[in-house]
């Protein structure tokens, strides 16, 4: 089955982004693909390199940069909700890119399910 992921709230802030990672990884280590992630809202706080976390804690910014390079998922991020979070092409991690709706949409019509985590 191919997945499309959309993730709507932060990293620190609410527990969807780590649920949605972790069935990321669930549906991979199960042969399914995920094709695309779509971070929307307060999820495209997910995106940016300029996050620190202490040493103890999970590095959620890392982890899907990771999962990106490791099985080829396409990590978007959408242009108006990271502008207005001053999230530009500079201050994204590795292996996100910035996008319009239309990546939505297409994440919508080119998967067999679009599954969302966060309001």
């Amino acid at each position: 089955m191919k997945f499309g992921i959309v993730v709507n709230e932060g990293p620190y802030q609410h527990q969807a982004s780590d649920s949605a990672y972790l069935f990321a990884k669930a549906a991979i280590a199960q042969g399914h693909e995920v094709w695309r992630v779509f971070f929307y809202h307060d999820g495209v706080n997910n995106s940016s390199k300029l996050t620190e976390p202490p040493q103890d804690d999970r590095n959620i910014v890392n982890r899907w940069s990771r999962l990106a390079e490791e099985h080829k998922v396409d990590l978007v991020v959408c242009v108006a909700a990271a502008l207005r979070r001053g999230i530009r092409d500079e201050n994204l991690a590795q292996g996100f890119r910035i996008s319009g709706l239309g990546q939505l949409v297409e994440a919508g019509t080119q998967t067999d399910r679009l599954i969302t985590f966060g309001d």
